[in-house]
Order: C-alpha cells, then structure tokens, then sequence
C-alpha cells in the first residue's frame, strides 16, 4: 500500500465512523452499505494529491479532538439545518471547478451520469441533495489550509485539461468493472 493509499484509507475509517452516527431526515443507501460508502469515498479523494489528503486526514484528527463530527455537520448543511458558513471565495471557485466538470460529465457521459445527484438545486427531487449543494456542504467542512491545498491542485489539473469528475467517475467504473468510461457508457447505453 503506498503512503497516499494509506492516508486514504485512514481519512474513510475516521469518515466512516462519523457517517454511521449521522441521523439525515432520511436514511441513505450508504450508511446500510458501508463499502459502497467508501468505494465512492475513495473515488472522490482517489484525485487529491498527498499533500491535500495529509490535510484532509489532519482536519478530521482535530474534529475528532474537539469532539465535532464533520460528517454530521456536512449533513446538516446540506439539509439546511445549519446556516451556511459563509462567502469564502475559495469555496465558490471550488464550487465553479467542480460544477463545470460534472455539466461536462452529464454533455459526455449521459448513461454512466443518469444516477448521479442532480447538477442544482433547481433540478432536485425531493429526496436527492444536488451536486452543488453537496459540494458547498462538504467544503465548508474543510480547513482553510486544506481548501488552499485542494483549489492549488484542482487549478494544476484544469490547467493540464484534466477533469476532477473525469476521475472520480473512471475510478468508480473500473471499480465497477468496466474497463474505461467509455467502456461503461457503451454499456449501460445498451442496457438501458
């Protein structure tokens, strides 16, 4: 297991552990599932260079020492039990990054997207948190040194023509199985 590996697998055990006690006002799939928690939990951190993850990892370890549950928190967010945190800049441009590649993934990869979150609030089912409101929650969840760290790489990537949600999703398909994206959109195009 290499270093990065180890602190991912470090930040899912710690995330985990706060998920399992967060109460939503509905029950998700994934805390019955809690490999399906962390398979799509590791793709998420699977992008993140060491340095961001290390941050990540130390965010969690000081929560845990002030006895504040993260996950919990993010939940409340995104439910609106909580008040937004507020305007950090770096969480808007987070926020902008992230929502361009995943409007680029639903343009590219409409079979493999057709389960994903909504892109906005604005197309919500009841039940379903969007995309951009899930973001927001989970970043106002981070340190200001891990925002720095993670906007640092996601603007190295966009400057290579990589795409964050491009990643995520190709480690989750091969996960799955597939061998590509376009793997898995030719067939779940042909079952669905």
């Amino acid at each position: 297991m290499t270093e990065r590996e180890r602190i991912i697998e470090a930040i899912l055990e710690i995330e985990l552990r706060m998920f399992l006690t967060v109460n939503p006002m509905q029950t998700s799939g994934c805390q019955e599932y809690p490999e399906s928690f962390k398979l799509h939990r590791r793709a998420q951190f699977h992008p993140w260079s060491e340095e961001a993850l290390g941050s990540y990892l130390e965010d969690l370890h000081e929560a845990q020492e002030r006895g504040d549950n993260l996950m919990r928190r993010k939940y409340a967010r995104m439910q609106g039990l909580l008040p937004p945190a507020g305007g950090s800049s770096i969480i808007e441009e987070i926020v902008r990054l992230k929502m361009d590649w995943q409007r680029a993934m639903f343009r590219d990869y409409p079979a493999v997207m057709s389960g994903a979150r909504p892109l906005t609030d604005e197309n919500t089912q009841a039940q379903m948190t969007s995309f951009e409101t899930y973001a927001r929650g989970e970043l106002e969840t981070y340190s200001e040194r891990t925002l720095k760290l993670l906007h640092r790489d996601l603007l190295a990537m966009q400057a290579r023509g990589e795409s964050l949600s491009e990643k995520v999703y190709d480690h989750l398909v091969r996960a799955s199985g597939y061998a590509s994206l376009e793997d898995a959109e030719t067939k779940l195009k042909v079952r669905g």
